[in-house]
């Protein structure tokens, strides 16, 4: 079995992200502020990282379907909305508590930072999910990309 490359590196992409998030997290909990940020923008970098390959891949190569077994389907149709739904909410609170830490607006970092992380990494936790089930437990589907999609190619 070959493990597609562009998916392994941006999942590793987002692991890191998760990671960095769960570090940045005890870094302000230490009150160590600087070093909470630098970490917190790194996994910001890794996050931007994941979302490029992951959105060109989708557009030229194109999203690969589940391949496995039929009465597992419809499990992995509701966990994959699951996780884009995590994703995405995910996604706009990280640009969200990224700017109100950015611009000193503590009070509202301060509600939403925890509440984000918690989001991301859950996030993570399931993109790695997906990826297993997609490339190292089945074999994946077939993948179109959305060119040939809209182009009928």
């Amino acid at each position: 079995m070959s493990i597609p490359i562009l998916p392994t590196i941006s999942t590793a992409c987002i692991v890191i992200s998760a990671a960095l998030v769960a570090i940045g997290w005890g870094k302000i909990k230490k009150r160590e502020i600087e070093s909470h940020r630098k970490t917190m923008m790194a996994a910001a970098v890794f996050a931007v990282i994941f979302f490029a390959i992951y959105s060109t891949r989708t557009v030229f190569i194109g999203n690969t379907s589940f391949g496995g077994p039929d009465e597992l389907k419809l499990f992995y149709t509701i966990f994959l909305f699951f996780h884009i739904t995590l994703a995405t909410a995910g996604a706009v609170l990280g640009i969200i508590s990224l700017w109100t830490g950015y611009k000193d607006r503590r009070q509202v970092h301060r509600k939403i930072g925890p509440f984000t992380s918690v989001v991301w990494l859950g996030s993570g936790i399931t993109g790695v999910i997906v990826y297993l089930l997609l490339y190292v437990i089945y074999q994946g589907g077939e993948t179109t990309s959305l060119i040939k999609a809209i182009l009928g190619n």
